[in-house]
């Protein structure tokens, strides 16, 4: 589990830290201020410095790479103010693999110029190729890893060492639903016959719901849903809720000892059932025993989860971006409860 987090000159971070980081951890913020950024860099540091995670994090991230002119500078939105010069560092403190480094910078190509008058002599200069970047990837007691990805010709070139993540991470974004990986993590936690846990998480939205089962009878595997009529119905017919809540559970359950990372948590679920949903995402992440960080932008959401696991049960954590730069809030238990009580601003 991450117990402390750092980041330099990622996206919109200049600087920031956040501690006393917990087995649950609910992120809030304005329009800006960081939470997906503050994800992707989480999932970035899961990879113990493979150089893929950097078109991983552009995909989920809605930029298709179908068609992507390559001419233009493809990773300069990863670095703070568009600086290519600057190096990208994300550390963290996990309880059983101690310091964890990760550094993300472009590289530093020399160029020699050779004039056809030589009587200048012969020039050499440092450029910064912004179709390039090498990761540097350190912890304790292992050998630093140095991979590197470059865009060529409309493909990736990507030398990567082999090397073992000091943790696994899902990132499920608002943008990036796959109904057919969400099937295939059923079929997986059927396997295990631990399927009832996502019966029950279902079951908050849809009594009715007898049973679910992966079937891939329309082509592609779906998730579809036993709810006493004649025939299964697939999962996405019966709401965003129901997709939703099965997105968080099986993501749970697919990186036991992981991280999940969600972004708008709430998404497609209705406020008066968040409590119940947090206490699902609960007893899935203590079964499998998963980190969770997850973004919201609602305040029933965070009384909810405060309802459901009470102030002691997750942290809360206020990121704010100002011209001064960037910092984060995390709320004591005292205090969660006394905002809510007073219905104070923390989202």
């Amino acid at each position: 589990m991450l117990k402390r987090l750092q980041i330099r000159n990622f996206r919109g971070f200049n600087a920031l830290e956040i501690d006393q980081l917990s087995g649950i951890n609910l992120i809030a913020g304005k329009n800006n201020s960081g939470k997906t950024s503050l994800l992707e860099t989480i999932f970035l540091l899961s990879g113990a410095g493979d150089a893929r995670q950097a078109t991983n994090v552009n995909v989920v991230r809605g930029v298709e790479l179908d068609g992507v002119p390559f001419s233009e500078p493809f990773w300069k939105q990863f670095f703070f103010k568009l600086d290519i010069e600057q190096t990208i560092k994300i550390e963290g403190k996990h309880e059983a693999q101690g310091l964890l480094t990760l550094e993300i910078r472009a590289e530093q190509q020399p160029i020699t110029e050779i004039p056809f008058d030589r009587t200048n002599g012969v020039s050499e200069t440092n450029l910064f190729d912004e179709h390039a970047l090498t990761f540097q990837y350190t912890r304790p007691s292992v050998e630093p890893v140095t991979s590197h990805i470059r865009i060529e010709k409309q493909k990736f070139e990507i030398q990567q060492p082999a090397t073992k993540a000091p943790f696994i991470a899902a990132i499920l974004l608002s943008r990036s639903k796959n109904p057919y990986e969400d099937a295939v993590r059923l079929g997986r936690l059927k396997k295990k016959k631990k399927s009832d846990l996502l019966l029950k998480a279902l079951q908050i939205i849809e009594p009715k719901l007898q049973s679910i089962e992966e079937n891939s009878s329309g082509g592609k595997p779906m998730i579809w849903g036993d709810i006493g009529l004649s025939e299964l119905v697939p999962l996405a017919v019966m709401g965003e809720g129901m997709t939703q809540i099965a997105r968080l559970v099986l993501a749970i359950a697919t990186v036991p000892n992981g991280v999940v990372l969600i972004d708008e948590v709430e998404n497609g679920i209705h406020h008066s059932v968040l409590p119940d949903v947090w206490r699902a995402i609960d007893e899935a992440a203590k079964q499998f025993d998963t980190q969770i960080f997850a973004t919201t932008h609602s305040f029933e959401c965070i009384e909810a989860a405060h309802q459901a696991l009470g102030s002691d049960g997750f942290r809360l954590h206020r990121l704010e971006a100002s011209d001064e730069g960037n910092r984060c809030v995390t709320y004591e238990p005292d205090s969660i409860s006394a905002a809510i009580r007073h219905d104070l601003e923390v989202r």
